[in-house]
């Protein structure tokens, strides 16, 4: 259960795919015209990520490599599906409210995001509990942005007066901009309390992926495992928990005097390994012993580019 509640913990505040990974911006900025549009399709879309995610862990030892993304994108269409008709049948003003951003729900990245990075390796149980942290988040996201858009707007609130008689709606709120511009609103006080916590000494700046590693010390355990063999693997490691190499001292000067240094070095060895093979021919053009075979060309050919060099 710790894992489960860390799972719902993560979509909802840490890894909230709004206002900290910044996903689905599409039906996060074209819906939210009201509390309930918001709520609406982040509920809708907690029905997909749910059963979507049940799926895909289902079958995550069925559905090959190669061919897993299109696969997932088969399963979530059919999900999609399922849910535009019920709510075609059962909530039709819901429907119409949406209306083209439901079959849009396939294409979103937060669906196919989690498929990929959390369903497709873990349990089916952990990724049940994945789908609802990652909707709850979201349809908080979408009603928060959605609720603020309706009272600057409208003065109302799930369509119940909640602002005084004297108040002027500021109706570029219920219009595009004003998405924006709330949208704006919520992640800068997102960003204050993450700057008041690391005052703090509370480390918020680390944004999981769903794996339980941060991404920048992953290494083996996470996605890397898809791009890279074991082997490979420990080679990638190994180079990465090296030492770092400290220059000091560096300038033109030492430059110069270790690429001389250098050169000295090579022509001193190339003048002991020709005078070594000059010794080693001498003795095969001996009277004795003379003859033309592939060794004594190759040697001889080995004196010519030495001396050319």
């Amino acid at each position: 259960m710790n894992n489960a509640k860390e799972r719902l913990y993560n979509g909802i505040i840490k890894e909230n795919p709004t206002f900290v990974m910044m996903l689905g911006m599409c039906p996060t900025l074209a819906v939210t015209t009201s509390a309930m549009n918001g709520m609406g399709m982040g509920l809708t879309t907690t029905a997909v990520l749910i059963l979507s995610n049940v799926m895909i862990a289902l079958l995550r030892n069925i559905i090959p490599e190669r061919i897993r993304i299109p696969s997932y994108i088969v399963l979530i269409a059919t999900v999609v599906t399922v849910v535009e008709l019920l709510l075609k049948g059962f909530l039709p003003f819901l429907y119409d409210s949406l209306g083209i951003y439901i079959p849009l729900i396939v294409v979103n990245c937060i669906i196919l995001g989690r498929a990929e990075a959390y369903a497709s390796k873990n349990t089916v149980f952990n990724s049940l509990f994945d789908g609802i942290g990652m909707g709850i988040g979201f349809t908080f996201a979408l009603t928060c942005i959605g609720a603020l858009r309706e009272i600057l707007g409208t003065g109302k609130i799930f369509n119940y007066q909640v602002m005084p008689d004297g108040f002027v709606p500021i109706s570029i709120f219920v219009l595009a901009p004003g998405a924006f511009f709330v949208l704006a609103l919520l992640t800068a006080i997102q960003n204050r309390v993450k700057i008041i916590g690391n005052k703090r000494g509370k480390n918020v700046e680390i944004i999981q992926s769903g794996c339980n590693l941060d991404c920048m010390e992953c290494g083996e355990g996470g996605c890397s495992k898809r791009l890279f063999p074991t082997e490979e693997l420990e080679t990638v490691n190994t180079v990465i928990n090296e030492e770092p190499v400290k220059i000091e001292n560096f300038s033109k000067d030492s430059l110069e005097k270790e690429s001389l240094t250098k050169k000295k070095n090579k022509t001193k060895k190339s003048v002991e390994k020709k005078s070594k093979v000059e010794n080693q021919v001498e003795k095969i053009k001996t009277p004795k012993n003379y003859e033309k075979t592939e060794d004594t060309e190759f040697v001889i050919q080995t004196i010519d580019e030495i001396s050319e060099e």
